[in-house]
């Protein structure tokens, strides 16, 4: 349809015929119209599909092909070491937020719930139970001593570790997987 446009000599009839591909490509993919910008994106494609060269009256701007086809700009990797690799990076800024805080039972509350999280990050990672005991001793030495876990806190009981879920291999019969 784009290279038949693109054969089309009178501008109007060329118009016509961009106008008709737009139709087409929407109702093609209808849950594109969901999207504030749907409009936009049906005509940028065209001019992609069209290589750039498609003489049109668009109601918005062709968008310059050097900027569709950039390379993005190469993000920094972290080099911020984490001391803990169990327990993630996101457990240190937790602690780190909860040092921050004042002293009540919102903090106390906010580092039960931090060691809730250790304590999954754990157990999905060591595959083992963990006391809580050995967690609160986490939370004092990740933190330098300046938190500690209210005493007569339980945290939560996972009765089995946590695994993440696989989606590999074929089901056999009887709905097992094969690996």
């Amino acid at each position: 349809m784009v290279n038949h446009a693109k054969s089309i000599e009178d501008r109007d009839e060329r118009n016509k015929a961009a106008e008709t591909i737009i139709l087409v490509m929407g109702s093609m993919n209808p849950p594109l119209k969901e999207s504030r910008d749907y409009k936009h994106k049906l005509w940028d494609h065209l001019q992609i599909i069209s290589g750039f060269d498609l003489d049109i009256d668009s109601p918005y701007e062709t968008p310059p092909k050097e900027v569709l086809f950039a390379k993005p700009e190469r993000m920094p990797y972290p080099k911020k070491k984490i001391r803990y690799m169990h327990y993630g990076k996101m457990a240190e800024l937790m602690l780190e937020k909860a040092k921050a805080m004042e002293e009540g039972d919102m903090k106390d509350m906010y580092v039960k719930h931090v060691a809730n999280h250790m304590k999954l990050s754990f157990m999905t990672w060591n595959k083992n139970s963990v006391p809580d005991n050995f967690i609160f001793k986490a939370v004092e030495t990740m933190s330098n001593g300046e938190l500690t876990v209210k005493p007569g806190t339980t945290l939560f009981d996972f009765k089995e570790p946590v695994v993440q879920p696989q989606n590999s291999g074929r089901k056999k019969k009887g709905g097992k997987r094969t690996r």
